[in-house]
């Protein structure tokens, strides 16, 4: 299939540049895969549109301050630097800018309440760099990061982060430190919407996957079929895995919030023959249409960027013209798109 096949034109002023007023309190587009058919409500809804039983399934990384603003030593020239993977204690994966400027070797610091110093190890492509980061504080280096650090808000958010950020792009059940951006349909789960679905009868479970650079990648191909995405790290625990196995095996649904926490499960039936197995890895899966979903019977998730992979998960799920018809709609109805904006539900 073409990338331009997903592709939609979105005006600038529906891109949500705050959260809602309160969690809960988004609007939800909820389409039916079998008939497509469309209706507009609120997320508040949602245990209305699940039924007792259903088994609801979150990722519950924790995002960290991943935004590093600097300057260069010795000129002091302005860096700005995104940790987008740790490969040991002390090196990173970044990108970084201005990108032309940091060579090997190139020097910088961060400087707040906490000092960080970093070296340029290496310059990878489309403004990557390998840099070694380290303190002379006597502090660890997540430590400096959590003080120093912003909350690593998307570039369509033309905004500087606040410090209400650092709660409001992170779920309520973020426990496990690891990701560079939020598994955004999360964010919409207050206390009163968790304690709903278990009055219903529709448990949670949590596993982890920490969304990396491989969730947002652009795509940068012309067919998808030659898009790769990079590998992310996930954990399964035996309590969400036999949980998920109990309700497969019991025909219930799977309801899976977000497309993170649908690669996380799909990559593991995958590996498994269908079942899920507690445990860590990584996944680079990448779906697309035709996919032959295992776990995933319903999805929460919120509208995403124009040809991402993203989209074309959630197309793979829903029906690729179901789904650009409620991203039609959607627009049609002024719906907030991305990170912040409003939600679907397709069951």
């Amino acid at each position: 299939m073409h990338v331009r096949e997903f592709d939609f034109n979105l005006p600038p002023e529906l891109i949500a540049q705050e959260p809602a007023a309160e969690r809960g309190a988004a609007r939800l587009l909820h389409l039916r895969r079998d008939t497509g058919a469309i209706t507009h409500t609120s997320v508040a809804a949602l245990p209305d549109l699940l039924r007792a039983g259903d088994l609801v399934v979150v990722n519950n990384t924790r995002v960290f301050p991943a935004r590093l603003l600097g300057r260069r030593v010795p000129s002091g020239g302005a860096v700005e630097c995104v940790l987008i993977g740790r490969r040991a204690e002390d090196v990173w994966e970044a990108l970084m800018h201005p990108g032309q400027k940091l060579r090997q070797g190139a020097k910088i610091v961060f400087e707040g309440a906490r000092t960080l110093h970093g070296e340029v190890l290496e310059r990878r492509f489309y403004g990557r760099r390998l840099i070694r980061l380290w303190s002379d504080e006597g502090t660890s280096i997540d430590e400096a990061i959590d003080a120093i650090g912003h909350m690593p808000l998307p570039p369509y958010i033309k905004r500087e982060d606040r410090a209400g950020d650092r709660d409001r792009y992170q779920t309520l059940f973020a426990r496990e430190r690891g990701s560079v951006a939020a598994p955004t349909a999360g964010l919409h789960f207050s206390s009163a919407l968790m304690a709903a679905l278990g009055q219903r009868g529709i448990p949670i479970v949590e596993i982890t996957l920490h969304v990396g650079y491989g969730t947002f990648q652009p795509v940068r191909v012309e067919h998808i079929e030659d898009h790769r995405l990079e590998p992310e790290q996930y954990n399964i625990d035996e309590t969400a895995a036999s949980g998920i196995n109990r309700a497969l095996d019991a025909r219930r649904r799977i309801v899976a919030v977000g497309t993170t926490t649908t690669r996380a499960l799909e990559a593991t039936a995958r590996a498994h023959e269908g079942r899920l197995v507690p445990g860590e890895g990584a996944t680079d899966l990448f779906i697309v249409p035709g996919f032959d979903f295992r776990v995933v019977q319903g999805l929460l998730t919120n509208f995403h960027l124009p040809r991402s992979s993203l989209l074309m998960l959630v197309s793979a799920f829903g029906g690729r013209d179901r789904v650009m018809a409620a991203y039609d709609a959607a627009i049609a109805e002024r719906y907030r798109f991305y990170s912040y904006g409003d939600a679907m539900l397709i069951l």
